[in-house]
């Protein structure tokens, strides 16, 4: 009975150190977007607006958008939110014409993990 005991011990703690380290690697992840993923929308935004799963840092996080024709379309800088930690935001410059748009972002959390992705928009 002692062995059982032991081994059971053994796996709980196991699974509780994994559960920890997990957390403890955690990355900012996209959660949701504004103009959203693979939408297109019919009223140019003013800004593009990103939250993640966790704190970013604005120093070490941008976004940079591409217009219809592959060229780069000048853009604000991006901040992150007073209000959210967790939210970026990009003011747009200039409106955005007609046609398919690819967001390229990358984030640093606030834990200092790195992660970046891109999506795309239309503007009807």
């Amino acid at each position: 009975m002692g062995l059982i005991a032991s081994r059971a011990l053994r796996g709980i703690v196991f699974f509780a150190c994994a559960v920890a380290a997990s957390s403890a690697f955690a990355h900012a992840h996209l959660q949701q977007q504004s103009p959203a993923a693979d939408t297109e929308i019919s009223a140019a935004p003013q800004a593009l607006t990103l939250r993640f799963s966790e704190g970013i840092e604005g120093k070490f996080s941008g976004v940079t958008l591409t217009g219809p024709q592959h060229e780069a379309i000048l853009t604000g800088p991006a901040a992150v939110s007073e209000k959210d930690d967790k939210q970026l935001v990009v003011p747009l410059t200039q409106a955005l014409k007609s046609g398919s748009y690819t967001v390229n972002w990358h984030v640093v959390s606030v834990d200092g993990h790195k992660t970046q992705g891109q999506y795309h928009f239309s503007v009807k």
